[in-house]
């Protein structure tokens, strides 16, 4: 079996099917993310990612299949700068979703790959939507609510939160962190906010292996 590489420095396999998939201006150039400054962002990650590494460790044999295209995160780490809006137009971040483990998805209407997995966010969502975990899609389409809301509704996305970031600053942030290169986009994160993995380009989320997968996520 191939190793998988870290975070930060995606294969050239998963560069193919995120330039296939996302359809990005700019999709080409890969960000990978800087490290902390001095050893106290190093440490303070590591004190409030702390069980994380043994989690992520046991959740990388379950990336395979429909869901091979997810990276484990090298060295767990919080989650900082991501900001979007749910559909009262209130402002979210990871920290909004603290005791949950999230998926979370950046899609957007002019995407056909995220267009055609979203179904399948829906049905994983509906299989295991809980207070421990939750889909968050986030759609970065520029513009008003017209067209996410349209197709949502055209395509019987009912079990899903509704969030949105027109800026596209999420996925831009994404990007520069060496996260996100092109659309669908999704990151795996824990109750605490800490990145467990990262994918770029669709899958499968209703399989039977995206559900193994984040079946043991949410475990104890």
């Amino acid at each position: 079996m191939t190793e998988k590489k870290p975070l930060g420095l995606p294969s050239v396999k998963l560069i193919v099917i995120a330039a296939m998939a996302g359809i990005l201006a700019g999709a080409v150039a890969v960000y990978v993310r800087e490290t902390g400054s001095g050893n106290g962002v190093a440490t303070a990650d590591a004190a409030q990612c702390e069980g994380a590494t043994a989690r992520q460790a046991s959740l990388n044999p379950l990336m395979k299949g429909h869901v091979a295209a997810m990276v484990a995160a090298q060295t767990p780490r919080k989650l900082d700068g991501l900001s979007f809006k749910n559909a009262g137009g209130i402002d979210q971040t990871i920290d909004s979703f603290a005791g949950r483990t999230v998926l979370l998805n950046l899609w957007a209407t002019w995407c056909v790959p995220c267009r055609e997995e979203m179904p399948a966010l829906n049905a994983l969502q509906a299989a295991l939507g809980s207070d421990k975990f939750e889909v968050v899609a986030v759609n970065i389409d520029t513009g008003d609510d017209e067209k996410p809301k349209a197709f949502l509704s055209e395509t019987g996305v009912d079990k899903l939160g509704y969030y949105r970031d027109a800026s596209m600053g999420v996925f831009n942030t994404m990007k520069k962190q060496g996260l996100a290169f092109g659309l669908p986009a999704t990151l795996l994160v824990d109750e605490k906010g800490c990145l467990l993995g990262a994918m770029n380009g669709p899958a499968a989320w209703d399989s039977p292996e995206a559900k193994a997968l984040i079946t043991a996520a949410i475990a104890p």
